[in-house]
């Protein structure tokens, strides 16, 4: 097989230590490897930095190993042309022997060209990627605390969250402190809500006369501090993401006129994806790697129903909300593509089916840097508005009625 590189290196990467196989090509084409071990603290990566340098290399190739990756290649990507390869993608490339360490079977796919790195954005991209993840995290804790509050209130016979529709908005939040006060009359409750919920003070009256009990009161305080820490830290993160996404405003204002797509959710993208996107060919190249794209499942010629393939985690979560989000919105090419689809798919691919669409048209959108031109809730009967004349005509037609068309236009 043909050896593509003269010096290269694999990296067995573990939470303590790096065994670093260093392949070199030899006298008469044959190779030689040099394996060595080192710690996993900056001061021994610097050395294993040096030791690379030293050694003539040029390429550096490991797997992604969790999170450990993240300190060897922060400390190396300034001084090699660094490969993080999926696990994957190596367990497929057959030859490997038992007696061969990790280290050395990169080392020697990488030298004959048989690996494919991963995406790895630039490192802005990444700060505000973490930041984005985080923010995400939190969120999520945040909506687990909410939904253990709204357990304490079912179980105090408080059914509030059957009038109002948000528990933590600001009336309901009136509510909730004036129950930690030791408020309990459903009057007095139900007169501190505010905007629309006060036309529904007779059922507020109803749904706030529980049995609110001291056991109660102490585990909404407990419930409420989380909440508040939490919210607080969210606002923090997202400040700092603005500040970071500000040289990307017009990448998000684009992103924003998709359907489904609001600020947190174009954010998100902009720091899993980042704004440039020469790394993917096309589109579809996207859409494999967010891991929407449909499954790739044939036998004798016959293309059967596949899965979905295993992608970016949480790049494939945006796509999923901003598709749920988008299948609800009135009027849309996005909305009609999902009703086109539930029918005979179900509600979960039709959503994955939205989802792919989206990233195709994120993908254009981020390219070209031009907003979102809406095809309308009509496309797919301008589309093919032949073949749907022909489909309901067959209808009709099977149910014993007799079809004359005629154009409006004629008619008039």
């Amino acid at each position: 097989m043909e050896q593509m590189l003269e010096c290269c290196a694999g990296l067995d990467v573990h939470k303590a230590t790096v065994a670093a196989c260093v392949w070199q090509r030899g006298p008469g084409g044959r190779a030689h490897k040099t394996v060595q071990t080192f710690g996993t603290l900056t001061a021994d990566l610097l050395v294993l930095g040096d030791w690379l340098t030293a050694q003539g290399v040029t390429h550096v190739a490991m797997e992604s190993t969790g999170v450990f990756w993240q300190p060897v290649y922060n400390i190396l990507e300034a001084d090699f042309e660094m490969l993080l390869v999926n696990a994957e993608h190596i367990k497929r490339v057959p030859g490997r022997k038992t007696d061969v360490t990790d280290c050395e079977w990169i080392a020697d796919l990488l030298a004959h060209g048989l690996l494919r790195g991963s995406f790895i954005p630039p490192a802005p991209i990444r700060e505000l990627r973490e930041l984005t993840r985080y923010r995400k995290a939190l969120t999520d804790e945040r909506v687990r605390e909410v939904n253990r509050l709204h357990k304490l209130l079912q179980s105090a016979n408080v059914k509030l969250s059957s009038v109002a529709s948000d528990v933590m908005g600001v009336s309901g939040r009136r509510m909730l402190d004036a129950l930690l006060a030791g408020t309990t009359d459903p009057a007095v409750l139900a007169d501190l809500a505010a905007g629309k919920l006060r036309t529904k003070l007779p059922a507020l009256q109803q749904a706030l006369a529980g049995r609110f009990r001291a056991h109660h009161r102490v585990r909404l305080a407990h419930l409420l501090a989380p909440i508040d820490f939490l919210a607080g830290a969210i606002a923090e993160l997202g400040a700092e993401v603005a500040a970071r996404t500000a040289p990307f405003e017009a990448v998000l204002q684009c992103l924003d006129t998709i359907p489904g797509v609001d600020r947190k959710a174009a954010e998100g993208t902009v720091a899993e994806l980042g704004v440039d996107l020469a790394r993917f060919p096309t589109h579809r190249h996207l859409a494999a790697w967010a891991g929407l794209c449909p499954g790739n499942r044939e036998s004798a010629g016959k293309r059967k129903a596949g899965k979905t393939r295993k992608g970016d985690v949480w790049f494939r979560r945006y796509a999923i909300a901003m598709a749920l989000a988008a299948s609800r919105t009135k009027g849309t090419y996005l909305n009609a593509l999902y009703h086109r689809l539930v029918r005979r798919r179900g509600h979960k691919k039709a959503v994955v089916a939205v989802a792919h669409a989206i990233v195709v048209i994120m993908y254009h959108v981020i390219t070209d840097q031009v907003p979102y031109q809406e095809l309308g809730a009509d496309y797919f009967d301008t589309l093919h508005a032949t073949a749907l004349t022909r489909h309901h005509v067959r209808r009709l037609e099977t149910l014993g009625f007799k079809v004359t068309l005629e154009a409006v236009a004629a008619a008039a």
